[in-house]
């Protein structure tokens, strides 16, 4: 192309143009998962760049949403039992850590129960802190095995709404806190939940361990509603931030509240229909 034409103009503008909007993605890019990132755990593993954490979660989507059912088919299920009486103690035991690791390093010490801001200092303290969201943020995607163990087993009926909408939603709500607020008010919602999980993995064990066990696991429907419970001190606990101002986010109750206000109608749906199919039939005999 000769240079001086117009057509020669034309393409230096329009390069020069693209060159500023891919170097105004670029920054912006930047400015969003860098500039505004706690600096001491940017570089963790699966935080730095979210391409690695949604690429997980798509993977995770595909398999239980299409390939796996068509895989398993015309497949029996797979007899998983020794594997998940491993997984689901592991996940007891990780809980269980968690559970102790934020009443110590936080709620039972220093936390204000009012309103607590993020410590990003380099102190011990601090630090065991934001190790311990990064560890709940890894606890959340290891949890995506859950549905996965449904997939190969055959019991496409426990894969609800409900189900995917947690399991989805809690490792982005993790990471997003893990790389931008590692620590404060928003760390109590772990504490409580790993509590919860406590219980809900261990009652999964001993579901897992045979049917001999079963005649012990009575108590399934006050799991759901420990469930139910802590997503009312969720929203009571972060409504506090209305009130008081320590410098945590006041925007997180954008994400928090209606969130909270959520699940509880999920969880509270399917115990109403888990639980009150009995009562409903015995009300119309009568």
């Amino acid at each position: 192309m000769p240079e001086g034409t117009e057509l020669w103009r034309k393409c230096r503008r329009s390069s020069g143009g693209m060159a500023l909007y891919n170097n105004s993605v670029t920054a912006f890019y930047d400015f969003l998962f860098t500039d505004l990132a706690d600096p001491r755990t940017n570089e963790w593993f699966l935080i730095r760049s979210p391409m690695p954490g949604l690429t997980i979660l798509g993977a995770y989507l595909y398999f239980v949403l299409s390939w796996g059912p068509r895989y398993m088919r015309h497949r029996k299920p797979f007899d998983l039992t020794n594997l998940l009486v491993v997984y689901n103690m592991a996940q007891v035991f990780v809980s269980v850590f968690l559970f102790c690791e934020g009443l110590d390093a936080c709620w039972l010490r220093k936390y204000s129960w009012r309103c607590e801001p993020v410590d990003f200092s380099d102190t011990p303290e601090a630090m065991r802190v934001a190790r311990g969201v990064y560890i709940y943020f890894l606890a959340k995607m290891s949890e995506l095995l859950d549905t996965v163990f449904f997939v190969l087993r055959k019991k496409d009926k426990q894969i609800t709404f409900l189900h995917m909408y947690h399991h989805t939603a809690m490792p982005m709500v993790s990471w997003g806190c893990t790389k931008y607020y590692p620590g404060g008010h928003g760390t109590l919602i772990g504490v409580i939940n790993s509590f919860v999980h406590i219980i809900m993995y261990f009652y999964y064990m001993m579901s897992a361990m045979g049917p001999q066990y079963h005649k012990y696991l009575w108590w399934k429907k006050y799991i759901t509603t420990l469930q139910m419970g802590q997503f009312c001190l969720t929203f009571l606990h972060s409504l506090q931030l209305l009130f008081h101002d320590c410098g945590y986010p006041r925007w997180s109750l954008f994400l928090t509240l209606p969130n909270a206000i959520f699940f509880y109608y999920l969880f509270n749906d399917f115990y109403c229909k888990a639980y009150n199919i009995a009562k409903k039939k015995d009300a119309k005999q009568l």
